[in-house]
């Protein structure tokens, strides 16, 4: 819809003023009735035809992250890659945790030799003590140490174990099959713990991603909800698809004023992938309604008017409508016409209440 930033009392007067300069002459009939050209309203079913730019979207996304901090040393994918699973994404440092990992090397090497040592020591105080060689004190001091560098390698082992995953965790590695649809981070960067690096699309679903003005939701509230949604690349008009309204976003962005609204598309569009802008087109039953020619409008200085003629008399009136909406080539009746009624299109400018008028099929 042309939104030019008159009033419809303005936009009126200046259709009217047009049909001055542009509207054709009609003859004076011999009888000194004029000849106007007229139609009957009758109710048309309309519709409203909305077309907005949105961005192609996987309908399944995920966000991988290191579980740890550090400052990465590798990104391996770019926006449009496709990996498999287990597949490496990026890295970061090491330097940290590969000492780590000595570190708990070493400690579990010590833990088992110490517990080696124990176990021996141990083994001989028992058998001491079947001899009768040894004191029971000395035995339970033995068996004590063995039972303290078993819980020491026991936790020399878990110190490894989380070295390991310390290590493993520089790495990041994809979970399943997926296409890469955005880099949150660059090489060099400090990322902390869970901090988002690469943003994936999971399967070969695909959906068109639309942020429509709240004030059209508004407008549009009172329609019939679309069925199909016709998707097209913004470029070109074909290939075409049809999409269905997945989602209608509960909250309204406050700095553009829009609500975020999800198409599933049945089958990609050809040529697109995530990212690529797509057009969305639809078209949203009004019902019926009456549907006058541009040329009928004229004012008043309280609003919008149409003239009506008396079927009886051939007389003319002026009365006072109120217009649900402007379409590009005619204008819909909110109240004021009823169906049936003569209603004058062409000629209203040589017109005045109680004019006599020769009535004029319009065939337009």
């Amino acid at each position: 819809m042309l939104h030019t930033g008159l009033s419809p009392c303005s936009r009126a007067l200046l259709v009217l003023g047009a049909g001055l300069f542009l509207a054709p002459p009609l003859p004076l009939a011999a009888d000194g009735m004029l000849p106007v050209r007229v139609t009957i309203a009758e109710m048309t079913e309309t519709s409203l035809h909305p077309s907005l730019t949105g961005e192609i979207a996987a309908r399944d996304t995920v966000s991988a992250a290191f579980p740890t901090g550090g400052r990465i040393s590798e990104l391996l994918v770019d926006v449009g890659d496709k990996v498999a699973a287990g597949a490496v994404l990026a890295r970061i440092e090491r330097v940290q945790q590969e000492q780590d990992l000595r570190s708990a090397k070493a400690q579990l090497a010590a833990a088992e030799a110490e517990y080696a040592a124990a176990s021996d020591a141990n083994d001989r105080q028992n058998a001491l003590l079947e001899r009768g060689a040894t004191t029971r004190a000395s035995r339970d001091a033995a068996s004590d140490r063995l039972a303290v560098a078993a819980a020491g390698r026991a936790q020399a082992e878990a110190g490894l174990t989380q070295a390991e995953d310390a290590l493993d965790d520089t790495v990041l590695y994809a979970s399943t099959d997926a296409t890469v649809t955005s880099r949150l981070a660059e090489p060099g960067q400090v990322v902390g713990a869970a901090q988002p690096i690469v943003e994936l699309a999971l399967g070969q679903g695909y959906e068109a991603v639309f942020d429509v003005p709240e004030s059209q939701l508004i407008q549009q509230s009172g329609v019939n909800a679309p069925v199909d949604i016709t998707l097209t690349p913004l470029d070109r008009t074909s290939p075409t698809v049809i999409g269905h309204v997945r989602e209608i976003s509960p909250l309204v962005e406050a700095t553009t004023g829009t609500v975020e609204v999800k198409v599933t598309l049945e089958e990609p569009l050809a040529g697109l992938t995530y990212g690529d802008p797509v057009r969305g087109t639809t078209v949203l039953s009004e019902g019926a309604n009456i549907s006058l020619p541009w040329s009928a409008i004229s004012a008043t200085v309280d609003g919008p008017a149409v003239w009506i003629v008396d079927p009886a008399t051939n007389q003319v009136s002026l009365r006072q409508v109120e217009l649900q909406r402007y379409a590009s080539d005619a204008i819909l009746i909110a109240s004021g016409v009823e169906p049936g009624e003569m209603v004058v299109t062409l000629g209203t400018q040589l017109l005045y209440p109680g004019r006599v008028i020769q009535p004029l099929e319009d065939n337009n």
